[in-house]
C-alpha cells in the first residue's frame, strides 16, 4: 500500500481546494428548500465551481472502473438514498434530507466534503439522523494523529453510532486523497482500536460516516450509481478532508460557513 506524504507546499494546495469545496456547500445551504430541484442545485454549484472559483467539478465524468462516467458535477443523495445521488428534476419536498457532497480540483489538488440539510422543518427522526452522523464523523475526526490507527477512527464512529441505535454503512468508507480523487489508504467507518494502518505526519484523508436509521443492508439503485438502503430507511453522511499531524489534525474543508464541531470537540 503506497500512501503519500504531503510536503508544507502541498498541503497548501490542499487548503485552498477544501476552502472552495466547503464555499459551495455555503452557498447551496440558502437554496436549499422546499421546490427546488437538485438539478437547480447542481447547476449552482457547477457555474460557482467552473465560473467564479476557475476550478473543476471532480465528480462530473469520473468513471471507476464498471461505471458509466457519473453525469454531473455532485451529488445529491434524498431520503433513503445513501451516496453517489444524480441530481434530477423532481422538486425537493417539505421534510426531505438530502446530502450534498462537493470536491472541486483546484490546481491538481481535491477538496472532498458533504454535509446534510434538511428540507424544511423535517421529522424528529430526520433531525436525530443528521445530528448524530455529524458527531459521528467528528468523533472518528478527534481521533486523528500521527501514531494513531485507522482501526481507532473506525472503532469511534461504530461504537457511537451503534450506541445511538444507528447502523453504520460498511461497503463505502473514507479514502486517502490529494492529486487523486480516490487514493490510498481506505478510512473505514467500523473496526477494533489499534488496528490497521499507522497515521503519519502529512497523510491527507477523508472521514465520512454513512449512518442508516434502520438496518446498515443497501443496494445499488437502478441508475447505476445511486445507493439506497434496502429496508428504505434515512441515510445520513457528512465529510470533511482531515490533516494528520504530529499532535492532532486539521480538517481542511473549513469556510465561514462550516458547521461547528460538537461539544466534545476541543482545541
Amino acid at each position: 500500500m503506497t500512501i503519500s506524504i504531503k510536503s508544507a507546499a502541498d498541503i497548501e494546495g490542499m487548503r485552498v481546494a477544501g476552502r472552495l469545496t466547503s464555499e459551495v456547500l455555503d452557498m447551496l445551504a440558502e437554496h436549499v428548500k422546499p421546490g427546488v430541484t437538485t438539478n437547480q442545485l447542481d447547476q449552482l454549484a457547477h457555474d460557482l465551481i467552473v465560473h467564479e472559483q476557475k476550478a473543476i467539478p471532480a465528480p462530473l465524468n469520473y468513471a471507476p472502473p464498471g461505471h458509466r462516467p457519473y453525469p454531473k458535477s455532485i451529488c445529491a443523495s434524498v431520503n433513503h438514498q445513501v451516496c453517489h445521488g444524480i441530481p434530477n428534476d423532481k422538486p425537493l419536498k417539505e421534510g426531505d434530507i438530502v446530502n450534498l457532497d462537493i470536491t472541486v480540483i483546484k490546481d491538481g489538488w481535491h477538496g472532498d466534503s458533504s454535509r446534510m440539510f434538511i428540507v424544511g422543518e423535517g421529522s424528529m427522526v430526520a433531525k436525530r439522523l443528521c445530528l448524530l452522523t455529524h458527531e459521528a464523523m467528528w468523533k472518528g475526526i478527534v481521533k486523528v494523529r500521527a501514531g494513531a490507527r485507522l482501526g481507532d477512527i473506525g472503532h469511534a464512529i461504530q461504537t457511537f453510532a451503534e450506541n445511538a441505535g444507528l447502523s453504520v454503512v460498511r461497503e463505502f468508507c473514507g479514502h486517502g486523497i490529494g492529486r487523486g480523487f480516490h487514493e490510498e489508504p481506505q478510512v473505514l467507518h467500523y473496526g477494533r482500536p489499534g488496528t490497521l494502518e499507522e497515521l503519519k505526519a502529512g497523510m491527507t484523508i477523508t472521514i465520512e460516516p454513512m449512518l442508516n436509521a434502520g438496518r446498515r443492508e443497501i443496494k445499488e439503485g437502478p441508475d447505476g450509481w445511486a445507493i439506497v438502503t434496502k429496508d428504505r430507511s434515512l441515510s445520513a453522511q457528512w465529510e470533511h478532508t482531515v490533516l494528520v499531524t504530529e499532535t492532532g489534525y486539521e480538517v481542511l474543508t473549513l469556510s465561514a460557513g462550516t458547521p461547528k464541531p460538537p461539544a466534545f470537540v476541543t482545541g
